[in-house]
């Protein structure tokens, strides 16, 4: 008898332990779930033209956010990069404390500074497995810590029916906007890419490869000197530009192009070939790219500052960006270079690129550079 209670004991208090031991699980399930289920936003800055900021609002983050639900993007833009250098020291100071600086990922120029300073997660295929169809020779300029989504360059844009024979050097395009006074502009340069490649292709030819390359890879404010000639060179340029006139973004140079105001200029690759597919551009606008030196391009950037939050959904965004359909949708949106390998896309998207080349693309200064150099244009060339 009193084996059979210590048998209906034991059981009682084996069904509890059982009873506990489900409610528990339960809960753990419950907490889990709870946690799956919560919303999890990343930032992104991006700096660039409007047309960058479409790509990101009509296409990758409803894209993003419908295939990851939970995941949400939350876009921070500035128009022209106008916030680069203040985003950049806030950047700089979180990660030198260990804090986060309230953005996850950045796009655009200061990319590419956040990766070479080392201030950026370096990339790597465990973190994001399409980086493996990314073309090598993208990774060395950011030492493999920032992730190229898509590529652009500058070029020449001229009047087919009015240029029969278009410059094919620097010296070649210097020369014939001395010949044909007031049928030339470029945008001031801190207001858009177009006109700054166009400044920094002409102070190019007066810098050495090595000053060139430091320049590009850090900031060296002692070598600034070396651009004494080539800004001598822009300023002798004024009395030919189009009525003295730097236009204000490098929309403002195409509208010029379209309503057959001037004859050449230099332009996005991207941004023309778009605004010719939309005929928004006359079909007489021909595109090519000099050489001695070219125009500057290459990959656009993001990166992720190492002190980011939420890293898992920020490379998963990044994964996303690069999937062969995604890089389909960035190059017919912004006729944009893929960055991943061509063979990975179809043939209509390959021969986009019959008019432009991507081979002969100089990287751009780094952007403390380019602000310097910025700065330095508008006190002695206009």
């Amino acid at each position: 008898m009193k084996a059979h209670l210590w048998a209906l004991g034991a059981a009682a208090l084996i069904a509890v332990c059982a009873a506990g031991a489900a409610a528990g699980s339960t809960a753990r399930e419950g907490k889990a779930a709870a946690h799956a289920s919560k919303t999890v936003t990343i930032n992104v800055y991006v700096s660039g033209d409007v047309n960058v900021e479409d790509l990101y609002t009509k296409s990758l983050i409803p894209g993003f956010e419908k295939s990851h639900p939970g995941d949400k993007v939350k876009l921070i833009f500035s128009e022209h990069g106008v916030n680069d250098t203040t985003t950049l020291d806030r950047i700089g100071a979180a990660v030198k404390a260990r804090k986060w600086p309230g953005i996850d990922l950045v796009d655009g120029g200061l990319a590419n500074t956040l990766a070479i300073d080392g201030l950026a997660t370096p990339m790597t295929t465990a973190k994001i497995p399409n980086l493996a169809k990314v073309q090598p020779s993208l990774l060395t300029p950011v030492k493999g810590a920032a992730l190229p989504y898509r590529g652009s360059s500058v070029v020449l844009a001229y009047d087919s029916t009015k240029v029969a024979n278009p410059p094919k050097t620097l010296d070649a395009l210097i020369q014939w906007i001395k010949s044909n006074p007031g049928k030339f502009t470029y945008n001031s340069p801190n207001t858009g890419g177009s006109g700054q490649s166009f400044v920094e292709t002409v102070l190019a030819k007066y810098v050495s490869a090595k000053d060139q390359t430091a320049m590009v890879n850090g900031y060296v404010p002692n070598l600034e000197s070396d651009w004494t000639q080539g800004f001598n060179l822009l300023k002798s340029l004024n009395s030919d530009i189009y009525q003295g006139v730097y236009p204000n973004g490098n929309q403002a140079v195409l509208d010029l192009l379209a309503n057959g105001q001037i004859e050449m200029a230099p332009v996005w690759s991207d941004q023309s070939l778009t605004a010719l597919e939309q005929k928004q551009l006359p079909s007489t606008i021909h595109l090519e790219q000099i050489s001695n030196p070219s125009f500057t391009g290459g990959g656009a950037y993001v990166a992720v500052p190492k002190t980011a939050k939420n890293k898992t959904v920020v490379y998963a965004f990044e994964n996303y960006m690069l999937q062969p359909a995604v890089q389909a949708v960035v190059v017919n949106a912004m006729s944009g270079y893929p960055a991943i390998a061509i063979k990975y896309l179809n043939k209509s998207v390959q021969s986009k690129f019959s008019s432009v080349s991507p081979n002969t693309l100089r990287p751009v200064y780094s952007t403390k550079m380019l602000t310097d150099m910025n700065a330095e244009w508008q006190k002695d060339v206009p």
